[in-house]
């Protein structure tokens, strides 16, 4: 089923936020397609008018920018670059690609560099050639949670740098041959996104 065969979707009625800080929670009230209301519990980093202005423009088919970029980094000699990285809503450390917010108005490969160089010391390569991948359009983290997109793009990367990350931030990089990643994605036992699984399965069938 296609965008032009799907049946009328709820309307948004009104936006409640019910809480505020780094991330806010809402209870968004949507109208049926029956005339009745709907109220769900979400998640955003948005404030209540940038919420809204996101949601109407989704519901219009019309596409946002992503809030975020998950960076697949890989070196002229073959390796992924990775992070270990410890998570606090988790109380773990974690496995996962570098990652960051996209700030406002910033350019998609600004902020892949900048990222880069604050959690890993790398960054793009300069070579006059095409240094970034992105996939085709964002994805979203957890739909039935938060509207946060999320553009994974493939990266040529070189070291540039010693690591800077923020104060709190917890980042230990290092270095994933392709031809080991079917054995580390076997022998790992932390935990892991799904961003990260998907991708290195990707490495898995495709060297």
């Amino acid at each position: 089923m296609d965008s032009t065969t799907l049946p009328p979707a709820p309307r948004l009625a009104h936006i409640e936020q019910v809480s505020q800080g780094w991330i806010n929670k809402y209870l968004l009230t949507f109208r049926l397609p029956d005339g009745t209301d709907y109220v769900y519990e979400a998640a955003s980093r948005k404030g209540p008018e940038a919420f809204r202005q996101h949601l109407q423009a989704r519901s219009a088919g019309i596409a946002t920018p992503p809030d975020a970029v998950c960076i697949v980094p890989r070196t002229a000699d073959g390796q992924l670059l990775m992070i270990r990285e410890f998570r606090y809503p988790l109380g773990s450390w974690c496995i996962s690609f570098p990652a960051g917010l996209v700030e406002v108005d910033e350019d998609l490969e600004a902020a892949i560099d900048r990222e880069l160089r604050e959690e890993t010391g790398y960054g793009l390569v300069r070579d006059g050639q095409p240094a970034i991948r992105p996939l085709p359009q964002p994805g979203f983290s957890s739909t039935g949670l938060t509207d946060e997109s999320v553009t994974v793009v493939f990266a040529r990367v070189e070291k540039v740098q010693d690591a800077r990350p923020e104060h709190g931030e917890l980042i230990e990089p290092f270095l994933l041959p392709v031809a080991d990643v079917p054995a580390f994605v076997e022998d790992n036992t932390l935990p892991m996104g799904t961003r990260a699984q998907l991708v290195l399965q990707l490495f898995c069938q495709r060297p």
